[in-house]
């Protein structure tokens, strides 16, 4: 037997008492989520102690040399397949 998925149809005042109740819950995620972020944002750094090398198109290159001696990484995974044109827009916002 299917559920019914149509919502149920209400007066004005239990949609907003209901919209009320969806944003506490909507606000509470964000919190959650600012602070999960927050959390990871202060975890220790690792140091790098493995050399490198890339084969790029003109010449070989370190890390260090991809990153115009930056010495901070950060990392942003982007997933193709290779019917796709674009990168995987749930992970990469198209990038």
């Amino acid at each position: 037997m299917q559920e019914n998925t149509k919502p149920t149809v209400v007066s004005q005042a239990d949609w907003l008492a209901a919209r009320k109740d969806l944003l506490q819950k909507e606000k509470e995620l964000t919190k959650a989520r600012d602070e999960l972020n927050a959390e990871r944002r202060k975890l220790p750094m690792m140091e790098i102690n493995k050399e490198y090398i890339f084969a790029g198109t003109k010449r070989k290159a370190s890390l260090l040399d991809l990153f115009e001696g930056r010495r901070q990484l950060i990392v942003h995974h982007v997933m193709f397949d290779p019917s796709w044109e674009k990168a995987c827009s749930g992970c990469s916002w198209n990038f």
